[in-house]
């Protein structure tokens, strides 16, 4: 397989979070951002910030709420936040949200991984039905062995149960766990509970949760392998 695998000991799973790493979440803005107006960008960010901020805090509180929903609530306060940005496009934000766009090379490392004997599989934030949405759109089913929502468990990422999901169905140890992800905050969540971690810092954004490390900082999944 590739130098970086044989060097990280032919992990036994290799798990993806979905939304930021495997799928742009930016994608569904910038598909209608011409409807949108000058403020797309900052209205995707604010978007995405608090889907995310609602995750974190709800669970917190023990007082969880599916993705899906957390997902419209967001968005409903970025629609508030920005006054300009018409309402109508509420139902059209959504739709497009369910089918983001992959990047591109999310299905060729998803498919040399699987040639070369990997158990790939997506573990996310997100609720089953997105997932579904999301994944058969991108024509990614066929490269991957599972896909994994918190929805089972009732709790988010970085939960240590989230992550137990994973070693619970392959029946490995989490250190025979690798995760990928875009979101450092789930690297450092993948690193606490045992597991290792390779960041795809496609941002290029600086480094945080010292102690909670990757083990490899890649710019994109084709560095992975």
């Amino acid at each position: 397989m590739t130098a970086l695998l044989t060097l990280l000991h032919q992990p036994k799973v290799v798990a993806f979070d979905a939304y930021g790493t495997l799928f742009d979440v930016h994608s569904a803005v910038q598909r209608l951002g011409s409807r949108i107006g000058p403020d797309a960008s900052a209205f995707s960010a604010l978007w995405r910030q608090k889907q995310l901020e609602y995750s974190w805090v709800l669970s917190l509180a023990g007082a969880y709420r599916d993705f899906w929903r957390l997902t419209q609530e967001a968005l409903d306060y970025a629609f508030a936040s920005f006054p300009a940005v018409d309402q109508v496009l509420r139902p059209d934000l959504l739709a497009a949200y369910r089918t983001l766009s992959a990047y591109p090379d999310a299905r060729e490392l998803l498919g040399r991984l699987k040639a070369a004997g990997h158990a790939t599989c997506i573990l996310s934030n997100g609720e089953p039905g997105m997932l579904a949405d999301a994944v058969a759109s991108a024509g990614l089913a066929d490269r991957l062995d599972a896909v994994f929502s918190v929805d089972a468990v009732g709790v988010f990422k970085t939960a240590p149960a989230a992550y137990q999901m994973v070693c619970s169905h392959f029946g490995v140890a989490p250190a025979d766990l690798l995760l990928v992800s875009s979101n450092r905050w789930d690297v450092a969540g993948a690193a606490a509970f045992g597991a290792r971690a390779i960041w795809v810092n496609r941002a290029g954004l600086p480094h945080e949760y010292a102690g909670l490390d990757p083990v490899a900082t890649v710019p994109d999944l084709n560095a992975v392998g």
